[in-house]
């Protein structure tokens, strides 16, 4: 019984039109065609220190080998918003829990026709402790600060290897 529900789940999946994304149904000699694609984006600089360090974590992302020579789109990241929260207030008035609001905008361009092909804006929320030391309270925020931007990174990435998978 269990052997038949196997076999009847993997035809059920097969059946769905899953495909992976960054797979290719072709040969396994040929490059990933996301791959190959994301390594043909210029990414431009971002403003700030969370932009040097969202571009940094984009630029490791896509150039798995080398930067592009000449790359076919150029992907504009704007400028990074932030909002910081205080959440669990506590009867004395102080906040024990912190929250972190990042949220920007990308472009793709596609250098050829200089048309817009993916415009998304993109948001990423996280949260850490408050406590005591004031150097624990700063050491928290970044971490999360760098956690938030690393999830903005994967979303980036996200959204440009299912616009080029479609």
């Amino acid at each position: 019984m269990k052997k038949l529900l196997a076999i009847f789940s993997i035809l059920l999946l097969a059946g769905c039109g899953w495909e992976p994304v960054y797979g290719d149904l072709g040969s396994k000699t040929e490059q990933n065609a996301v791959e190959a694609t994301l390594a043909q984006i210029a990414i431009t600089n971002i403003q700030d220190r969370e932009g040097q360090y969202l571009r940094n974590a984009l630029i490791d992302r896509f150039y798995r080998h080398a930067r592009p020579a000449n790359a076919a789109y150029t992907l504009s990241v704007g400028k990074i918003q932030e909002r910081l929260t205080d959440l669990d207030i506590t009867k004395s008035s102080d906040a024990t829990r912190g929250q972190l609001r990042l949220s920007t905008t990308i472009v793709l361009i596609d250098r050829k026709t200089e048309n817009e092909v993916l415009t998304r804006k993109l948001r990423s929320i996280t949260s850490y402790n408050i406590l005591g030391s004031e150097f624990t309270n700063r050491v928290s925020e970044e971490n999360a600060r760098q956690n938030a931007l690393d999830d903005l990174a994967r979303q980036i990435e996200l959204q440009i290897s299912l616009h080029f998978q479609r």
